[in-house]
């Protein structure tokens, strides 16, 4: 039978472990949803990028933990079924939320490829893109397209023609993965694409290891925004032809003003 299926899951055997491809969120606890911090303490293991283990150390304590270093993503998904499959609660941990460029879809393609019958569950965290947005004020109050600059997985030549037809579009743009020690010039060409479509002023918020002790933030635009530190911690927002900036922060905004008049009740307000 086509059409909606509710028997989701119906496969995962429950004599076998759990797998929580968990999100931790900007990088510390209190950004963490409670849900994935009681998935981190039930589990028996937990697995990730020592990165991100290193920022969340108290919530490690007295587990089994695996950490590997960057670019050993499917290591890490086929240890977590091998815990799994010997009746393990295993937390397989992301930054950010797992569903966003992270491990969650590549924990299903494994499973959909061996038919595991291990169960899985994501479990959702506060994604850069909007504790980044949060530090600059309100610049994703409209339409907005995110966008990876990387391209170890998907060809330049691809992401070039997705950052042409978001910046035609008037879409905000949120840039993850701007640029490495090694990919330098991916965020000037970036920039290039968007100068064809929008103004050098246009604003640009840059949001360094949001949330820890690092962290930085830069309210810029497209003409000066190469002038700033960027690296592999930081995220990228781009506005659109309607995002402004005031007082140091970058709005983008929904419509309200030419729908409801703002300044209209005040107004009515002094003549009563």
């Amino acid at each position: 039978m086509e059409g909606c299926n509710s028997s989701r899951g119906h496969k995962a055997d429950p004599a076998l472990g759990l797998i929580s491809v968990v999100g931790t969120g900007t990088g510390s606890r209190e950004n963490m949803t409670p849900q994935a911090v009681n998935a981190l303490e039930k589990a028996d293991v937990i697995i990730g990028y020592k990165t991100y283990l290193d920022l969340i150390p108290e919530l490690l304590k007295g587990k089994e933990v695996l950490s590997s270093a960057m670019m050993q993503e499917v290591d890490r998904c086929n240890a977590s079924f091998e815990l799994a499959a010997a009746g393990k609660n295993v937390a397989l941990v992301s930054g950010g939320d797992p569903g966003i460029y992270a491990m969650a879809g590549l924990v299903f393609e494994i499973a959909a490829k061996t038919d595991s019958r291990v169960r899985i569950e994501v479990i959702p965290g506060i994604a850069a893109v909007n504790g980044c947005a949060a530090r600059l004020g309100a610049p994703l109050m409209h339409d907005f397209a995110a966008i990876s600059l990387s391209d170890l997985l998907t060809p330049w030549e691809m992401i070039e023609k997705r950052l042409d037809a978001a910046a035609s579009a008037d879409f905000v743009i949120a840039l993850y993965n701007p640029k490495s020690k090694k990919r330098t010039e991916h965020i000037v060409k970036a920039r290039e694409i968007m100068l064809r479509h929008r103004d050098g002023k246009t604003p640009v918020g840059i949001v360094t290891a949001a949330s820890r002790e690092n962290e930085s933030i830069c309210l810029t635009s497209l003409d000066h925004m190469l002038e700033a530190e960027i690296n592999m911690q930081s995220t990228v927002i781009i506005g659109n032809s309607t995002t402004f900036s005031w007082n140091g922060f970058m709005i983008t905004p929904r419509g309200y003003k030419d729908k409801y008049e703002l300044g209209r009740a005040e107004k009515d307000g002094k003549n009563e």
